[in-house]
């Protein structure tokens, strides 16, 4: 399950810096934007896909945006990412 693997990650990583890990299975790499600015880690992923049916086309289309704010003394430069 994806909650097992998170776990696993989290559980073999000697990194105690990391900040967060976020679940974006169904999201392309090339769908995943993240920004750092004014103090804050911001994700955001969206997906689309167009589906053509005998009544026409259909679109399925999600998004999701999570921001999170640095701890104390973390300097923007710093932060660093890995999908």
């Amino acid at each position: 399950s994806v909650q097992r693997r998170l776990n696993r990650m989290l559980n073999s990583s000697h990194d105690h810096k990391l900040l967060a890990l976020m679940d974006v299975e169904g999201f392309d790499p090339k769908e995943v934007t993240v920004t750092v600015k004014d103090g804050k880690v911001k994700v955001s992923a969206e997906h689309e896909e167009e589906h053509t049916t005998a009544r026409g086309k259909e679109y399925n289309y999600r998004n999701i945006t999570r921001e999170i704010s640095l701890p104390p003394r973390v300097s923007e430069d710093e932060v660093t990412y890995s999908l």
